[in-house]
């Protein structure tokens, strides 16, 4: 255990420095063209109830493009809140909702802690949630930041609602990795997304 916990470590050090080289060009660029492969996969398309990160502008792939499709759709929106070790997801309502939200320390957008929202899990749970991440491999295998929100939100799916949502993650291609150390808490996603590869 303690082998997987230091071998994460290590890979999480080389992906941020991956994340640091990448110019803001080409993370706009990636991130286009990485909402396009969204908008386009049947799991998107057919779900209503979706939840979505809201990205750390250095190291995540952007998901404006994604909320403002989901706006226009007609799609119901969820959005992570942190607190403590918990997340929650919490519907958002459109794009003047995503300006108004306040920041966290983390220059991360957020509902606050005591915003009265919609709680997703309490209001027929999720169709899709879209996962945010530092690594992954072409498989599902997914390196977080160490937290465990995401692999501790996906059980509380199935026991509070009942329903096990589709996940999908985004990428740029400099996260994909050949290979990603994984424990027995760690939940495999359904589907990654990563941008173009250039060979």
């Amino acid at each position: 255990m303690e082998a997987i916990h230091q071998a994460k470590n290590l890979l999480r050090q080389e992906l941020k420095k991956r994340l640091k080289a990448l110019s803001e060009p080409e993370k706009v660029r990636q991130s286009l063209y990485i909402t396009q492969k969204l908008m386009s996969h049947p799991a998107y398309q057919k779900s209503q109830r979706i939840s979505v990160y809201l990205a750390m502008k250095k190291e995540e792939v952007d998901t404006t493009g994604i909320l403002q499709n989901m706006f226009t759709q007609n799609k119901s929106c969820y959005i992570p809140q942190y607190i403590g070790p918990k997340m929650n997801m919490l519907r958002m309502t459109s794009m003047e909702d995503y300006e108004a939200l306040p920041e966290t320390k983390w220059k991360i957008k957020q509902p606050a802690d005591d915003d009265e929202r919609e709680d997703a899990l309490k209001t027929g749970g999720l169709d899709l949630i879209i996962v945010p991440g530092l690594g992954f491999s072409k498989e599902g295998h997914r390196l977080g930041r160490g937290k465990g929100y995401y692999d501790i939100y996906q059980k509380r799916c199935l026991e509070e609602s009942g329903i096990k949502p589709v996940t999908i993650a985004l990428a740029f291609k400099e996260q994909i990795c050949e290979s990603i150390p994984v424990t027995d808490n760690d939940v495999t996603i359904d589907y990654v997304l990563y941008g173009d590869m250039d060979d």
